[in-house]
């Protein structure tokens, strides 16, 4: 198999969240402001890429702020301001959003296409070119995005650049190319994380996957784990867990990286899986790069 778009995207990750930690006025000055009231929408990676924002954002202490798939939000739900996340700018169910909230709510989209319809559809727009992606599958995208919303809130990005080259260099994890199943599972910012990785595998690499809140996965997830099955946490397990984990034979997934450098392993091993079972992760089969359900939105 060719090498795909998407290991090349995967590697130029660290470049890409440099750009994106640096203040640039003409992004910072869209984003949502300290103390409003906030909601973030998305689909797919988008969509828990708002999850993670969203706890972030609160934990920052700078507002309330909801995630929703943008399928879902509440109509008539009152906020200061609707954050839009896609990285196409057509997806339909953004676009739907972006029309129910026009003339009542501000509204600004974080995308990396500027000749799309989302350019119009939001009040203010911030535009990501330069973590565009060929391929169907999300990797950069949605952790430089990510990488600028931790940015507006105040992180240092230093860390996390740092531990996305050590997650690319580094061996992948033992025993996880061979694993037969995994489970994912975060805490606060990285429940996001959590469900983004376990999508990544599903779309790429066709893999048994799930994602949970780590607090979560004993009130019955747990009955799944064994020999050949992995649990990979992004951050510290709740005490107790990984003992349990082990104790039925499972293998347990723990690391210092920083938890968005993390989602790099899973990125890398989501290809390597694909092509050891032969399949092309840049199409993966029945994606497309953007979901349009309706021709003339």
């Amino acid at each position: 198999m060719p090498d795909a778009y998407t290991e090349d995207e995967i590697a130029s990750q660290p470049e890409c969240w440099r750009r994106a930690a640096v203040a640039d006025p003409r992004l910072t000055a869209v984003l949502p402001r300290p103390g409003e009231r906030v909601a973030v929408v998305g689909c797919g990676t988008s969509w828990f890429v708002a999850q993670s924002y969203a706890a972030l954002r609160e934990a920052a202490g700078q507002g309330e702020t909801d995630a929703f798939a943008a399928s879902e939000i509440p109509a008539g739900r009152p906020y200061d301001r609707m954050l839009a996340l896609t990285r196409s700018g057509t997806t339909t169910e953004v676009l739907e959003a972006l029309a129910g909230a026009r003339g009542r709510i501000p509204t600004v989209a974080i995308t990396a296409d500027p000749d799309t319809p989302v350019m119009t559809a939001a009040d203010e727009v911030a535009v990501l070119d330069y973590a565009d992606e060929r391929s169907v599958v999300q990797t950069r995208f949605a952790t430089t995005q990510l990488t600028l919303l931790r940015a507006s809130l105040g992180e240092d990005a230093a860390k996390a650049i740092t531990d996305a080259e050590r997650a690319l260099a580094e061996p992948l994890p033992a025993g996880t190319v061979e694993a037969a199943q995994f489970t994912f599972l975060g805490t606060g910012w990285t429940v996001g994380l959590a469900h983004e990785a376990a999508l990544k595998m599903r779309e790429a690499a066709g893999a048994w996957t799930e994602s949970y809140p780590a607090m979560e996965y004993r009130h019955g997830p747990i009955s799944i784990t064994g020999p050949g099955r992995i649990v990979w946490t992004f951050g510290e397990p709740p005490a107790g867990l990984a003992a349990q984990v082990t104790g039925v034979g499972g293998t347990m997934i723990v690391t210092d990286l920083d938890p968005l450098a993390d989602l790099v392993r899973v990125q890398r091993l989501a290809v390597e899986i694909a092509r050891r079972r032969g399949l092309d992760p840049d199409t993966p089969r029945n994606l497309t790069r953007s979901v349009i359900l309706d021709a003339e939105v």
